[in-house]
């Protein structure tokens, strides 16, 4: 999993490439921490159009950058989401907490 980070104007950027399971979350979820850290956004992206596969990691993803963007009384948009993740998000309902386009 590599995540490649763009921040102007306090909005971040966060484009996902790669396999989004439990071996890739460990350091995705280490660098959204440190990206988030960095920038303080109060607008998050996460761009998933570059993950080749999602399972319950990708939530767990999702959920952190949620909650740390509670904290900073920011906001979370997930978009491009493939097929395949869309559907691990769907199941999980997750799109009735975060934004999903």
């Amino acid at each position: 999993m590599e995540i490649e980070a763009t921040s102007a104007d306090r909005n971040l950027l966060l484009e996902l490439k790669g396999e989004l399971d439990h071996h890739g979350a460990r350091d995705a979820l280490r660098e959204l921490e440190l990206a988030i850290d960095a920038a303080l956004p109060k607008k998050l992206v996460l761009d998933f159009s570059g993950v080749t596969f999602m399972d319950s990691s990708g939530i767990a993803l999702i959920l952190r950058a949620q909650q740390r963007m509670q904290l900073l009384d920011g906001s979370l948009l997930v978009r491009n989401v493939p097929q395949q993740a869309r559907r691990v998000l769907d199941a999980a309902g997750i799109g009735r907490l975060v934004t999903i386009r």
